[in-house]
């Protein structure tokens, strides 16, 4: 037999409201509410009660019942509405008086009676102090995954179903199993997803209006109505709420693709949209009890009127997490001198706030990414797109490629991003990004092939229904919720505040070092002023006592006795000293005053002159002076590059106990400026080093001995001195922007390593 097409459009209007019959389970008699008579009954009554459905037309229903029976149903018809009674009746006037629960509703201008059996396959009598139980584990259920898990436990302990699960839409209508109970040996179904044209609209509205639909067996033949209209309106009844109402055949199909033979849903309403369903699967015919499918569906409504306080549970759950999680990320960009430091590198990042993939922090051309997130050329092409289309200070999309062709290139990480963009640098953002949905998911039975007729004609099978969703949701990420949304504008306007008081503080330090500079400045020109003047005054009284003392000596020796002799000497001996130390503070403070006169100065040529200047006391104290050059030529002041090399050879000659002395003269590799590229940015510097084979200086005194007038040992050891050599040539070496130190082991000798800029 050819069968018609049924397409995703006309599957949604197929009117499964008015199918014009029933499943065969039970047998149904529809009554005129008027003259209480018979006007349609379904084909299987012959089958099941020994009395064909023609022959029980336009007849009452003494011709099952008998009077007191009839009374209590006459009863019950008094007010009857579309929601349903039950009444448990022996047929009396049926041969064998079998005996049924028969359920009254009136609908469509109608009494509808269904007659279902006692048979042996209906679940155990209602368990009063199990259903205490299950009412008080659900409003004991602090969030909805365990409120759920809890409503398929009960409803599979009532029932006896191999599977019992609960179904929750989403918001473009797509379908996931969220909790399950299942018998051991069967595989779970737990997290795949539905498309949402599994269930098509007008399926939906029956389920708003039916809280429970029950089909013991999948494979079951439909029962005609006799006759299929209604005899006064002309049209097959509107079978809504009848408990045996046939369902549509493509769903017949769907059921027996997932091998279920017999199946059971409960509807789960909140706030009169539905929110998701209790389904239940088995895998051979299975009939329950009308009683226990209506404690199934009691179970069902109070769920539904739960839900709308463990849904609020859970998302006050989920934004005092964000709360906690934004105070910690807070923390950590308070805490951090760069603020964006704090945002990716302590425990809590920036995209541990709330759910995301991966999230990124765009500041000053910098970029940095955690987690799973576009290329950075991506994410930069992104914020140049944000520049031109974001007219907000918080913009967001679950469906980027919808607003940019080139996003399709992203999906994978971000078809969906929420953007902070920083209020003070408009090119400064925070983004947080969402992948596809499609590749998030696992969505049941995408592999199976669909059903296709040998005409080519193709039917809808439920797996067929995924390729058109996929088309519907491609390129589209899960969509942000309005806490996610308003925690990143909070974020945002955070960051913005600690970076207006970071620069508040960094502009008040800055104030207050320039003060501070300026008053140092100011108090060292005094103080070399100072020290000129103080030095250049002394200078000629010292030089008069000095002289007087030599002339005493020279002229009235012969009248003092030795002790008014050797007070002479003394005081020579003392003036000659003050005179040098007055001599090298006036050089320290000519070298902080005077500017230096930079010009291109050869080396080996500085070198060459002061090693002549220096020959007499090489001769005189045994020593050797090698230069290993050649040396470069430098922009510089050559006077005081001499006086350099000049004060470090001597302290080479002077501070050497071996007989025969050496000292060495060349340019150091790179490595030996270690510590030093402070001195000069980026390293463009040459450095130089002085070596001897002296007595070394402990590790102790490698700092003092750059101090003025600091001496390591008495003044009548090698050979005197004030102790301002090295802190002169410190000066000199600092003033041409380079540094001045010192590497020795006691008793190996030591080595001055100084540092001169390759450009000044």
């Amino acid at each position: 037999m050819l069968r018609v097409p049924i397409t995703l459009t006309n599957c949604d209007r197929e009117p499964i409201h008015i199918p014009g019959a029933i499943q065969p389970y039970g047998f149904l008699l529809c009554l005129d509410p008027t003259t209480r008579r018979i006007v349609q009954a379904s084909a299987n009554t012959g089958t099941l009660i020994g009395l064909a459905a023609e022959s029980l037309l336009y007849g009452g229903l003494d011709q099952l019942l008998g009077p007191e029976r009839l009374a209590e149903i006459e009863g019950l018809l008094e007010g009857l509405t579309h929601a349903p009674k039950l009444l448990g009746a022996r047929l009396d006037a049926v041969a064998g008086q079998p005996f049924y629960k028969v359920i009254l509703h009136r609908y469509d201008e109608l009494l509808w009676l269904e007659f279902e059996p006692v048979t042996e396959t209906n679940a155990a009598p209602l368990d009063l102090s199990f259903l205490n139980g299950a009412l008080g584990q659900m409003l004991a259920a602090s969030k909805v995954q365990e409120f759920c898990q809890h409503a398929v436990e009960q409803v599979r302990a009532i029932t006896g179903f191999d599977r019992v699960a609960i179904y929750r839409f989403a918001a473009d209508e797509s379908g996931e199993i969220i909790a399950e109970a299942i018998r051991e040996d069967l595989s779970p179904w737990l997290g795949l997803h539905y498309p949402a044209s599994d269930l098509p609209q007008q399926a939906r509205a029956m389920y708003l209006k039916n809280w429970l639909r029950f089909i013991p067996s999948a494979t079951y033949t439909p029962v005609p109505l006799v006759p299929v209209n209604n005899p006064v309106t002309n049209r097959p009844p509107d079978m809504t709420h009848a408990a045996l109402r046939s369902v549509s055949p493509l769903h017949l199909e769907y059921l027996r693709n997932m091998g279920s033979a017999a199946t059971m849903t409960i509807s789960l309403i909140n706030q009169g949209r539905l929110w998701g369903m209790i389904t239940c699967h088995h895998l051979t015919p299975r009939l329950v009890s009308y009683e226990l499918r209506e404690l199934c569906q009691f179970i069902g409504k109070t769920f539904s009127a739960l839900l709308p306080s463990k849904e609020q549970h859970d998302e006050d759950e989920y934004l005092l997490r964000i709360r906690a999680q934004q105070a910690r990320l807070f923390e950590h960009a308070s805490a951090h001198n760069n603020f964006v430091d704090g945002l990716h590198q302590e425990a809590t990042t920036v995209m541990d706030v709330f759910e995301c993939g991966g999230a990124a922090i765009y500041f000053d051309d910098d970029l940095v990414t955690v987690g799973a997130t576009p290329t950075p050329a991506q994410i930069r092409e992104l914020i140049a797109w944000l520049q031109t289309n974001a007219k907000t200070d918080v913009f967001c999309t679950n469906s980027y490629p919808a607003l940019n062709p080139a996003g399709v290139a992203l999906r994978a990480t971000a078809s969906g991003f929420i953007a902070a963009a920083l209020t003070d640098a408009p090119r400064n953002y925070l983004l947080w990004f969402r992948p596809e949905l499609v590749r998030t998911v696992t969505w049941a039975g995408q592999q199976e092939k669909a059903k296709v007729l040998t005409d080519g004609q193709m039917f809808l099978s439920p797996r067929q229904s995924f390729e058109a969703w996929k088309e519907l949701v491609e390129n589209t990420a899960a969509p942000w919720k309005p806490v996610e949304i308003a925690a990143a504008r909070e974020i945002r306007l955070h960051i913005s505040d600690l970076r207006f008081k970071v620069f508040n503080e960094l502009q008040a330090r800055a104030q207050s070092l320039a003060r501070l500079n300026s008053e140092l400045e100011r108090s060292n020109d005094e103080l070399d002023s100072f020290a000129y003047v103080a030095s250049h005054d002394l200078k000629e009284p010292l030089r008069g006592i000095h002289n007087y003392s030599l002339f005493l000596l020279e002229d009235y020796a012969d009248r003092l006795d030795a002790e008014g002799v050797h007070k002479l000497e003394t005081l020579v001996r003392l003036s000659q000293r003050m005179e040098g130390l007055i001599e090298s503070l006036l050089q320290l403070s000519r070298v902080g005053r005077t500017d230096l006169v930079v010009a291109d100065v050869n080396l080996n040529q500085v070198l060459a002159e002061v090693a002549e200047l220096l020959q007499p006391r090489f001769e005189q104290t045994n020593t050797v002076l090698t230069v290993v050059g050649p040396l470069p030529t430098v922009r510089a002041d050559g006077v005081r590059l001499q006086e350099v090399f000049h004060n470090l050879i001597v302290n080479g000659m002077k501070y050497n106990d071996k007989p025969a002395k050496t000292v060495m003269v060349g340019l150091a590799p790179p490595e030996a400026t270690a510590g030093t590229a402070e001195a000069v940015p980026g390293g463009e510097f040459y450095t130089f080093y002085v070596r001897d084979n002296g007595i070394g200086i402990e590790a102790r005194h490698q700092v003092n001995i750059f101090k003025l007038f600091k001496r390591l040992h008495a003044q009548d050891k090698y050979d005197g001195g004030t102790g301002a050599g090295l802190a002169i040539a410190k000066k000199m070496v600092e003033k041409h922007g380079g540094s001045l130190w010192v590497e020795s082991v006691p008793g190996q000798g030591a080595t001055f390593y100084f540092t001169l800029p390759k450009s000044l």
